[in-house]
């Protein structure tokens, strides 16, 4: 079994056009060299030598984004950032600060809540792969709340019209119900919960593979169903469920030929690549609060319990609990997919492999109510459950709950776990099932409504 991964630029949304960019910093040669890692980007410079000239700038014409070094003169950074905050949250705050400057980096988070800092000296390809995601990070929250602004708009129309010209519009009225209903479904989806966005990026993330190789739909089911097995507590659950599906993140980058490589089978560079993975995973979810503790866990699920693994070779129970449950998870759909080994590895030789491995690779403890579990529990990975059924879109009903996420035959997620199926949902589901190739039906798994468990008295 082994551990390895890659780092790349990861695909970022194009930045904003004709961004406006404010350089601030004391000295003039940390000026020039930002001009000059910037020069080729499409951007409009501009620089500022103190935080009170960067001020005066920003009332006069607003910026999109602001780099300022930590240590000036009069106005520090941190407090340039944090004034910038209260006159424009919406732009973009990074701090240039050197290696000893904690104590500014930390009043810069808490006060400014900057979206990154920099360590100078800095590297120009990561500056400006930084700005970029940065950039493209606000334009999709001026796309997002341009349609909140829209839905709005559009369901207080709807409402004036219904309320002055119902009889004389009725035929219209049924037309504008849907496309209000679309609006709201589309609103809801901005607002989902954090786990369900994970699934939605994990789906992205096995587009990169071919149809009958793609694993985090699998790892995150195998993951949920240990954590129900366990009774592992709400938020440990969440935070495995986001981890698994992104786990991979780190390897989006990669070229085809070795994210479809068996890792064993993956040449030096390659493998240094490789053995990279979980580190950028991390530090591209690094940013996004509710995600710190699943980034956690991606950092560190390719550590082995005889301290041999990476990226810090952490050694039996100081390994975090998520990334040992993680591990097992992924090595074991892994084997199976021929993402590990040149083969794939039958299910019976996949448990093999972990009981063989379960005091070196694993937690010798969790590895047994892993193997337990998916012996006796999840034969098939997925689990059998009474209270669960088993449908086709015709037997749907309005009401009725999904039990597990549903993914079309390309991988994207069309009904997240949890959701409460409407008539208008089950349309648009039978809707996209007939467009599916060669046929393809949907099979669905929704809570047992509640009259049908009820015992007869």
């Amino acid at each position: 079994m082994s551990d390895k991964f890659p780092s790349s630029e990861p695909v970022a949304e194009s930045p904003l056009p004709s961004a406006k960019l404010l350089l601030v910093d004391d000295e003039d040669n940390i000026l020039r060299s930002l001009q000059r890692v910037l020069r080729k980007e499409p951007y409009e410079l501009t620089t500022a030598t103190s935080g009170d000239q960067a001020i005066g700038l920003m009332e006069e014409q607003g910026f999109d984004l602001v780099i300022s070094d930590a240590r000036m003169p009069g106005m520090d950074g941190p407090t340039l950032l944090a004034t910038i905050k209260k006159k424009d949250p919406s732009c973009i705050r990074i701090l240039l600060t050197g290696y000893a400057d904690i104590d500014s980096t930390v009043k810069a988070i808490n006060d400014g809540q900057i979206y990154r800092y920099i360590s100078k000296p800095w590297n120009d390809d990561e500056l400006r792969l930084i700005i970029r995601q940065a950039l493209a990070f606000k334009q999709s929250e001026r796309r997002r709340l341009a349609l909140e602004k829209l839905t709005r708009k559009q369901n207080q129309e709807l409402q004036e019209l219904n309320s002055t010209l119902e009889q004389k519009v009725r035929a219209r009225t049924e037309e504008l119900r849907e496309t209000a209903d679309m609006l709201d479904l589309a609103y809801q989806e901005l607002r989902k919960n954090y786990v369900t966005t994970t699934e939605v990026f994990s789906s992205l993330i096995d587009k990169r593979l071919p149809a009958n190789r793609q694993p985090n739909a699998k790892v995150i089911t195998l993951v949920r169903a240990f954590a129900a097995y366990h009774k592992l507590d709400e938020e440990m659950t969440q935070n495995l469920a986001m981890a698994a599906a992104l786990y991979n993140l780190g390897k989006l980058s990669w070229p085809d030929e070795l994210i479809t490589a068996p890792s064993d089978l993956l040449s030096r560079d390659q493998k240094l690549e490789y053995l990279k993975y979980p580190v950028v995973g991390e530090q591209l979810l690094m940013a996004l609060e509710p995600l710190r503790d699943a980034a956690k866990i991606i950092r560190h699920h390719q550590e082995k319990w005889n301290g041999y693994g990476i990226p810090d070779r952490l050694e039996g129970k100081d390994i975090p609990l998520g990334a040992r449950i993680l591990r097992l998870a992924v090595d074991f759909i892994e084997l199976q997919f021929g993402l590990i080994l040149e083969r794939r590895v039958p299910r019976d030789n996949a448990i093999k492999l972990i009981k063989r491995y379960r005091d070196r690779l694993y937690d010798p403890d969790i590895a047994d109510q892993f193997l337990e579990m998916v012996i006796e529990i999840a034969p098939d990975v997925d689990h059998e459950n009474p209270d669960i059924l088993v449908l086709d879109t015709l037997r749907l009903k309005p009401g009725m709950v999904m039990a597990r996420n549903l993914y079309a035959t390309s991988g994207m997620l069309l009904l997240n776990e949890g959701k409460v199926l409407s008539s208008l949902l089950i349309d648009k589901l039978a809707a996209f099932e007939k467009g599916e190739p060669d046929g393809h039906r949907y099979t669905l798994y929704v809570h047992r409504p509640e009259e049908e468990t009820e015992t007869p008295t």
